[in-house]
């Protein structure tokens, strides 16, 4: 997992809403609280921008929001245009770890997504693009995606890929304990 990933720091914003569910007993299989397996998992950059020198402050970086954090559209010269994303991961006993990532687009998208993201055609809205946050135990970077809208309220989710290592990690379930011990126990 990138050293961006910050546990459980999700601003509530239009379009990227998640809320923690409530304490309630134990697993009945690690013991640890069932609150800490519905984890939400929010890359502050996308990996590309990480690793530049200035990240986002790489002049001629435009953001909508204020920070990268409260961002869901970027745009970094001579690297490329961003969306951000959910991506769900089903875990067993119906838990579930969603991660915000970031898809990078094809630059002349960024303005026909900007333009419906406040408006009634964001529900139809299909992003195509790779998954620019490496997902691990997988990686995945540079996996094509698209993610579509499920709730107008919430960024798009990831629902499909013509990788065949991703279209399973979003299909499929997986051992939760495996996650919570790669994460840290709650």
């Amino acid at each position: 997992m990138s050293s961006e990933a910050q546990p459980n720091e999700v601003p509530k914003t239009d379009h990227d809403a998640h809320d923690q569910p409530p304490a309630f007993g134990a697993c009945p299989t690690c013991g640890d609280p069932l609150d800490g397996h519905d984890r939400h998992m929010r890359f502050i950059l996308p990996d590309p921008v990480r690793d530049l020198p200035d990240k986002e402050r790489t002049p001629g970086t435009w953001m909508s929001g204020d920070t990268a954090n409260g961002s869901v559209l970027m745009q970094v010269p001579r690297l490329g245009a961003f969306v951000r994303a959910l991506l769900p991961i089903r875990l067993t006993a119906g838990y579930t770890l969603t991660y915000g990532v970031w898809i990078a687009i094809d630059p002349r998208e960024l303005r026909p997504i900007f333009d419906v993201w406040f408006e009634p055609e964001y529900a139809a809205l299909r992003v195509e693009g790779l998954l620019a946050n490496a997902i691990e135990p997988w990686g995945l970077l540079a996996a094509p995606v698209v993610a579509t809208v499920r709730d107008t309220s919430q960024t798009p989710y990831c629902t499909d890929s013509s990788d065949p290592i991703l279209e399973r990690v979003l299909h499929e379930g997986w051992p939760h304990e495996l996650f919570l011990d790669h994460l840290g126990r709650a």
